[in-house]
């Protein structure tokens, strides 16, 4: 897959202008096909050392999954360790692209997860918030 120096510089939070000059500079390997610049992949990984995101465009289609979900009757140390969990279990790496936000609620003993990511692994990581919860 090849991006576009727009879709690097969106990416990367940059100006499209900086991406064009690590380009012209030799920083971000690049193949000019025509007058634009086409960034590789495993280039783009390369210079940033994390993953490429893909743009969800026309070659790959992407289904995503939003999940609120609230634990009530919990006290602060069990909300952090449900907490401290999911983190642990997104964070390593093996439960794919998956983005978990925690609010604990101390008025109301109550615990909300907002889960956004793949349908598969949200049911996966939805699994674990069960267990977690009943433990």
């Amino acid at each position: 897959m090849l991006f576009s120096v727009e879709q690097v510089a969106e990416q990367l939070g940059l100006h499209v202008r900086t991406v064009r000059n690590y380009v012209r500079d030799g920083k971000l390997n690049a193949v000019r096909i025509g007058k634009q610049y086409r960034i590789s992949r495993e280039d783009l990984e390369a210079f940033t050392g994390i993953a490429a995101v893909d743009d969800g465009g026309p070659s790959e289609r992407r289904v995503e999954v939003s999940s609120i979900v609230q634990v009530d009757a919990i006290d602060r140390s069990g909300a952090d360790r449900i907490s401290t969990h999911l983190h642990a279990a997104v964070n390593q790496g093996g439960l794919g692209r998956l983005r978990v936000e925690t609010a604990y609620d101390e008025d109301r003993s109550s615990l909300k997860l907002i889960i956004l990511g793949d349908p598969e692994v949200t049911a996966d990581l939805l699994r674990i918030v069960s267990l977690l919860a009943k433990a």
